[in-house]
């Protein structure tokens, strides 16, 4: 029988809840540093390891258009307590089976059973609070979140280099384990009010929003943002392991790095929360543009790995100030629809940064520093493109 949560003991589920939130991040970058073993392990070229990253992203992304209307009309607890432990099995399978094939499948469930634990568990919030406390727990989800991509590829880079690829996979396993057990004990179905599930109301809604130009171009500024991060991702650690000749630990320290840049740009954005929106953006992608220019005229004459990790962390503190701020830019375009306009949002960039990032990491394959900034230097000059359409927007006389 599905337990019922109990709304007066709320300490241990929150906190469980507050540990599932970042389980996208760990999903993601844990094995980051292990891409380049991977490979080899496996026969397989790096852009078909890359597109594990890709499966994930794209299965988590298209999932969140839809899953938090069935959450809403199914509840809560039953799905997600079912993902975590479909998503424990991917992951022992993931490392015991050595086949890419059937890495591809298993990353496709992973990233269906993350979108609907992470959704279940930011609706947890909503069920359980209200008021102040709602809102002081919901601004700690970035925060929270951000510990995943910047905890995750550090731990990956010890346990590549001790104990192989596959145990970051079962770390995984492993972690879920031990919260699903501690979910089962502790946590319930906190839904108070079902809501009927109606396809075609959804996508009547998410027809109109697209239709908004300001949400439609805030949503490419949220790709352009977050694929300078998960390109790297996808090809810092072959630069680094392969063309420096280094430890996957070192790969790892370099992600951790620039995951706390990613960290830090968003702190920034909050700081000049008051400041005149698009001129802080729009005066955010021109440095990017600056940095990256000396980037690749640097990545000529002075290549090495302290160079290319200076340039990409100042890159990457400017993805993270403008994902910072486009993303509650998109949320607030429909205030009445906040939840569904959140799917969208989050459920759209996951899908197009997973296509840009693949055909670009194609395009310009993984080989050395010069490589890395024209990648960065393909997704800045984007930026500017729509940040100037943006702009020019918000110029115009409103009729």
């Amino acid at each position: 029988m599905q337990p019922v949560f109990n709304h007066k003991d709320q300490r241990i589920p929150t906190i469980l809840a507050f540990a599932l939130l970042p389980l996208s991040g760990f999903a993601t970058d844990i094995y980051i540093p292990s891409l380049p073993s991977m490979g080899s392990d496996l026969h397989a070229t790096s852009l078909q390891v890359q597109l594990t990253l890709t499966l994930f992203l794209v299965s988590y992304g298209v999932s969140q258009l839809f899953l938090g209307s069935v959450l809403d009309a199914y509840g809560r607890y039953r799905l997600s307590f079912i993902s975590l432990l479909v998503f424990i099995a991917a992951s022992v399978l993931i490392a015991v089976i050595p086949n890419i094939y059937m890495i591809y499948v298993l990353r496709i469930v992973q990233g269906i059973t993350v979108a609907i634990i992470v959704i279940a568990k930011r609706a947890y919030f909503v069920d359980v609070y209200e008021g102040d406390r709602l809102q002081h727990y919901l601004s700690m989800f970035t925060i929270i979140w951000s510990a995943g991509p910047i905890v995750a590829p550090f731990l990956g880079g010890y346990f590549q280099h001790y104990f192989g690829w596959q145990s970051n996979f079962l770390f995984l396993a492993g972690l879920a384990a031990v919260i699903a057990v501690l979910e089962y004990l502790y946590s319930g179905e906190t839904i108070r009010h079902r809501t009927e599930f109606k396809l075609k109301t959804i996508a009547g809604l998410y027809v109109e929003m697209i239709k908004t130009t300001t949400f439609s171009l805030g949503i490419l500024m949220l790709c352009f943002a977050y694929s300078m991060v998960i390109m790297y991702n996808m090809t810092g650690p072959f630069i680094i392991e392969h063309h420096f000749e280094l430890t996957p630990v070192i790969a790892g320290y370099c992600s951790l790095i620039l995951g706390l840049a990613w960290m830090l740009g968003g702190f920034i954005g909050r700081a000049l929360i008051n400041r005149p929106f698009f001129s802080k953006l729009l005066v955010s992608v021109i440095l990017q543009l600056m940095v990256v220019a000396l980037m690749i005229l640097s990545s000529y004459y002075f290549a090495n790995i302290y160079v290319m990790v200076f340039f990409a962390f100042l890159i990457h503190v400017g993805a993270g100030f403008t994902y910072n701020n486009y993303f509650a830019y998109c949320l607030g375009r429909f205030p009445k629809n906040a939840g569904m306009s959140g799917g969208l949002t989050g459920g759209l960039v996951y899908v197009i940064l997973s296509l840009l990032t693949y055909l670009v990491v194609a395009a310009i394959p993984a080989k050395n520093m010069a490589h890395l900034s024209y990648s960065y230097l393909v997704f800045i000059a984007c930026s500017l493109i729509v940040m100037l359409l943006l702009f020019n927007l918000n110029r115009q006389p409103a009729n």
